[in-house]
């Protein structure tokens, strides 16, 4: 059965807070790993690897994108927790001016508005882009913007410019449509002077032709604000998603970032505050505030007289703040509405781990990522260091310019030297970001620094080949002759915080060390928990007593992430043993947790529960059927649906929730795959042959679905047509491993040795370090001499 796992862990929509979505995240938005296939073939009974002969582990898990909610309102509205009114700028500007000021021309005050001469950048003096054979125009009528381009059919239509999106670098336009829609123009404003390279019109997929057609169009619901960032550009947003009339009624009390769009609900501050005035005595720790940012209050940074490194006067005993700011600068996904009530961020939000594809395998940025995931990897972060420590908080601007703002803590007669940097003072790589924390371009021109402050490691470069910031500047030369000059330099090579690039490149290459590294890792409580973490998932892949010992220890780990991550990486465990390790997480205080815990054991009959477990399963199910219905607008919440309900045995509502998926994206794969699979588990797989090849004529380029009808065929005992789909689905997907591996077991089982050793060969040539197909080489090479 080839089941595409649609799982609370990581599956429920990383949201951006751009509305540009990469190219990874819609053509198929699936990572490999673990589903259970029967195939049987019976030379390779004696092998004894992970991969046994009759039980393919194949899994697939989707990371969907989430959505978010529209209609703004014009007065200000009530938390449904009925905790607190939200009040609005003006009632806050009272008696927070200078904060007011600060933040009036910040990025959070632009973040979105309505498009009036004032706040349009953008030149709509009848000015032609052409992209992609369509040339579209951007003018100017009766006072209001428009712009004339393709439609959802490629046909040319006028479209009224209502909102602006952003303000620097560059500016984005959103256009209303019916059902509540607004979607997001890919051409955008490059608002950056013109000595920059700015004050022109751009296309934010400069490198493709995006057209009507394709995912990616600016029609689609991957440039939908509702689906894709509404909520991280406005305060106090509502998707307010009526599945019943795919429609949002999405609103919001103010329509930028303003002030309780961090500090929360503020009508009871306001009460406390007229007390305060009136009666001159109030609790001064009980401010009607759901969030007190107190990291930095009465706290002094001193030196440690032998290392000389920056000391906190008193740990950081919260995070309220970094939590705050993470539920928008993260790669997340958003289990709920979150109205500011002082919750957790996961009690809400369910932040990315170190994936591949988005982090680098020693933890640097590679996606669209924003700075919470690379943050929490750091030294300063463990160190206490909070946002507001370098940024203001309200112009968002850093406190000092330059190098001062780090030399608030760290010695200027240490570290502005050349004994440190070894460059030029005042030019490129004597300034700290340069080498600490290097810039990566999204959306074409806007840069972002990599908030991991970390070492530059070249010496990892040429190992592994991430990239550092030495030969970013350095580019004529290579990793090698940068690793060679730090160690002359300081007489020894880098070694820094962040000890787990092998570890992460042994579990993403399949290499015979990996849960050696991977154990070692989820262990040193020294490492940040979002690499710990990391590790905690990926063992799943290595499911032994040895490393269930380290996963069942990491369970009671003091970090929602840690504890999550390892209870995803049960899932392949017999139910009864699953139930034992996974029932006390039902009752977690973190809320994505309990969901993840419910969703683990959907598959356990109610017979077999105990009555006092009975309740908190219920609880914690409903929850993560309330996450499900709140990313309704989303189809891999429909598939998550789908697999609850097969769980559940609930085979009608299992149907109808894949098939409500491909109502809303008929080219969601998961969703064709998994309803294959539930016609299997029916044993009408007829009925799923249709299903698959219906995915394959919308997308033919799509090696899962291929692999699937290869799997099903092979059920079918049709071993020619098998061989031709599974040989599709390695050719489309060379970089997979596992489908090489498939396709060369049966080439081996149709009598034709040579010819999977051959794919083995090719497969190893793109993932050399793969110890499967390492040993299925060895073993194919031995029958061959036989």
């Amino acid at each position: 059965m080839a089941v595409l796992t649609n799982s609370i862990i990581n599956r429920l929509g990383q949201r951006k807070i751009s509305i540009r979505p990469h190219r990874s995240v819609v053509s198929l938005i699936t990572t490999i790993g673990a589903t259970i296939l029967l195939l049987s073939f019976r030379w390779l009974r004696d092998i004894r690897c992970g991969y046994c002969l009759s039980l393919l582990l194949v899994s697939v898990l989707v990371l969907p994108v989430r959505a978010a909610p529209l209609i703004p309102s014009s007065a200000a509205r009530t938390s449904p927790a009925k905790q607190a009114d939200y009040v609005g700028l003006a009632k806050c500007r009272e008696c927070h001016a200078a904060q007011a000021r600060l933040w009036q021309g910040s990025h959070h005050a632009f973040a979105m508005q309505p498009a009036t001469d004032k706040t349009v950048l953008g030149d709509f003096n009848k000015i032609a882009f052409r992209y992609a054979g369509i040339t579209s125009t951007f003018f100017k009528r009766d006072n209001a913007f428009f712009v004339r381009t393709d439609d959802a059919s490629g046909r040319l239509k006028t479209f009224e410019i209502k909102y602006t999106f952003g303000v620097a670098p560059l500016q984005q336009y959103l256009v209303e449509f019916p059902g509540g829609r607004l979607q997001a123009l890919s051409i955008a404003w490059d608002s950056r002077p013109a000595e920059e390279g700015g004050q022109r019109w751009f296309h934010l997929y400069p490198d493709e032709s995006i057209t009507h057609d394709d995912a990616l169009h600016w029609t689609g619901r991957y440039q939908n604000w509702n689906f894709m960032c509404a909520e991280c550009h406005s305060t106090h947003l509502e998707k307010n998603y009526d599945p019943q009339q795919r429609a949002y009624r999405t609103t919001w009390s103010e329509i930028n970032v303003s002030c309780e769009a961090c500090h929360g609900p503020g009508s009871k501050h306001v009460l406390w505050a007229n007390k305060a005035h009136t009666q001159g005595s109030v609790d001064a720790n009980d401010k009607g505030l759901t969030h007190r940012f107190s990291e930095r209050r009465k706290i002094r940074w001193t030196h440690n007289a032998e290392t000389g490194q920056p000391v906190r006067s008193t740990p950081r005993a919260t995070d309220t703040e970094i939590q705050v700011c993470a539920a928008c600068h993260a790669r997340r996904a958003q289990l709920f509405e979150d109205d500011r009530t002082g919750q957790p961020l996961m009690d809400s939000f369910l932040p990315s781990l170190l994936d591949e594809g988005n982090y680098h395998s020693d933890g640097q940025i590679d996606g669209e990522v924003y700075e919470y995931g690379s943050f929490v990897q750091s030294r300063m972060y463990q160190a206490g260091v909070t946002c507001s420590n370098c940024h203001e908080p309200h112009s968002l601007e850093l406190r000092r310019s330059g190098n001062d703002v780090c030399l608030q803590c760290h010695k200027s007669e240490v570290y502005e030297t050349r004994d440190h940097h070894f460059h030029t003072p005042q030019k490129a790589g004597a300034h700290c970001v340069d080498c600490h924390m290097p810039p990566k371009n999204f959306m074409v021109i806007d840069a972002r620094r990599d908030h991991s402050l970390r070492i530059p490691r070249p010496d990892l470069s040429a190992r592994l080949g991430t990239p550092n910031a030495c030969n970013n500047c350095h580019k004529d030369r290579t990793a090698r002759w940068s690793a060679e000059k730090i160690r002359h330099w300081y007489g020894h090579a880098p070694r820094g915080y962040q000890h787990y690039a092998n570890a992460l490149q042994a579990a993403r290459s399949h290499a015979a060390n990996a849960q050696v590294e991977l154990i070692a890792l989820l262990q040193d409580t020294s490492q940040p928990a979002i690499a710990r973490a990391t590790a905690a998932r990926e063992l799943q892949n290595w499911l032994n007593p040895e490393s269930l010992q380290s996963l069942a220890t990491a369970l009671h780990d003091t970090h929602p992430m840690v504890r999550l991550a390892t209870l995803e990486s049960l899932r392949p465990l017999p139910a009864n043993v699953r139930w034992q390790l996974v029932r006390l997480f039902l009752q977690d205080p973190v809320r994505a947790v309990r969901i993840s815990a419910a969703e683990l054991l959907a598959d356990i009959p109610a017979e077999r529960i105990p009555s006092a477990d009975r309740e908190v399963l219920q609880a914690a199910s409903a929850d993560y059927r309330a996450t499900q219905t709140f990313n309704a607008d989303d189809p891999a919440a429909h598939v998550n649906m789908g697999n609850f309900y097969t769980a559940r045995g609930k085979a009608a509502l299992a149907e109808r929730s894949y098939r409500l998926a491909l109502d809303l994206d008929s080219n969601w794969v998961p969703a064709y795959v998994n309803l294959a699979d539930l016609f299997r588990h029916l044993d009408q797989d007829s009925k799923g042959e249709q299903v698959l090849r219906s995915g394959i004529r919308r997308l033919p380029q799509s090696a899962d679905l291929y692999h699937s009808l290869g799997l099903l065929q092979v059920r079918q005992k049709n071993l020619p047509a098998a061989l031709a789909s599974l040989r599709q689905a390695a050719d489309l997907a060379p970089a997979n491993a596992h489908y090489s591996y498939v396709y060369a077991v049966a080439l081996q089982s149709a009598g034709r040795p040579r010819a999977a050793l051959a794919v083995v060969d090719d497969a190893l040539e793109q993932t050399p370090d793969d110890v499967m197909l390492g040993r299925l080489r060895s073993q194919l090479k031995k029958r061959n001499r036989e």
